[in-house]
């Protein structure tokens, strides 16, 4: 559902109608200012909405440079495995976690 449908059907009479009811709100000497500060916040929108345009436009426009694959880094487990002997074991995190309960209790 178009919410601004209603928009389509205004004419001349409607518009006259719509500028009395705003004449008679606003009063006769602040219509100038007001009709002025629309047309600058007009102004305004349609220049911010062509920087974003612009900027968009240029984003689009800059060459990618290309992406160039790095080697994979080494894991610590393959690092550790290398040095580690074989007959020595590792300790087990349960083993670790008694391990601190131990000494947090002294």
């Amino acid at each position: 559902m178009n919410l601004l449908a209603f928009i389509e059907n205004i004419n001349g009479p409607e518009l006259i109608l719509i500028f009395l009811v705003v004449l008679l709100l606003f009063g006769a000497e602040r219509l100038p200012g007001l009709f002025k500060s629309l047309g600058q916040s007009v102004r305004e929108f349609k220049k911010a909405t062509r920087g974003i345009e612009e900027d968009i436009r240029s984003a689009m426009d800059v060459e990618s440079t290309p992406v160039t694959p790095r080697a994979a880094p080494q894991t610590v487990a393959q690092e550790n495995t290398a040095t580690i002997p074989p007959t020595e074991t590792a300790v087990t995190a349960s083993e670790a976690d008694k391990a601190d309960n131990t000494v947090a209790r002294k």
